[in-house]
């Protein structure tokens, strides 16, 4: 993770094992590397996707021109930072598209879906509406730090109120519950709905 601000050590060792496919360690004894995959992250250029955040938007052929740009002057910087004979080890740079916020919905339907995964032991069954998603998605969406204030959201706003409702006894084993967000807008609210059938 973020091997810019890894020790020159450390990129020697992986210039050995991106050369030789082994790494020796001071015992003399030999890792061997070959059918393994090295993957490795950097904040290299994160600033200039972050003064470029129309890009996506727009016309089609004209967000792909303005990505490739982007994409080039992350590449310059690339290259400034980092040695020629480390980037020429490299299979492949990749250059990920910052999350947008339509990305984000995507997101809070997986975390939402876990968390009525867990609760399903519970015998709990959630119904979250469109409101309640837009506000996890309002407190957790952070164009620079991408989905992980979201996570932090949906624990705050969501998981912890949820688990005060049940250990209250307020929420209880079988009970359909409908998450939408409160009357002043700062939090949510867990009303309990007749289960299909009942």
């Amino acid at each position: 993770d973020e091997i810019e601000k890894a020790h020159p050590d450390v990129v020697q060792l992986l210039l050995q094992v991106l050369e030789e496919g082994r790494l020796t360690d001071s015992l003399g004894r030999k890792i061997d590397f070959r059918n393994t995959i090295l993957i490795m992250t950097s904040n290299v250029g994160a600033d200039i996707l972050q003064r470029n955040t129309s890009m996506g938007f727009g016309i089609e052929s004209n967000a792909e021109n303005e990505y490739e740009k982007i994409r080039e002057k992350i590449l310059d910087e690339t290259k400034r930072v980092f040695k020629p004979e480390f980037l020429n080890r490299l299979n492949d740079l990749v250059i990920f598209k910052s999350l947008a916020r339509e990305d984000m919905k995507a997101i809070v339907e997986l975390e939402l879906r876990n968390v009525s995964n867990r609760l399903k032991e519970r015998e709990l069954t959630f119904d979250f509406d469109d409101a309640s998603k837009s506000f996890l998605i309002d407190k957790g969406y952070d164009e620079k730090y991408g989905a992980r204030p979201l996570r932090r959201a949906v624990e705050k706003y969501l998981e912890d109120s949820l688990a005060e409702a049940i250990l209250s006894g307020e929420i209880k084993p079988g009970e359909v519950i409908k998450v939408t967000v409160n009357e002043d807008g700062k939090g949510l609210l867990f009303t309990q709905e007749q289960p299909v059938g009942s």
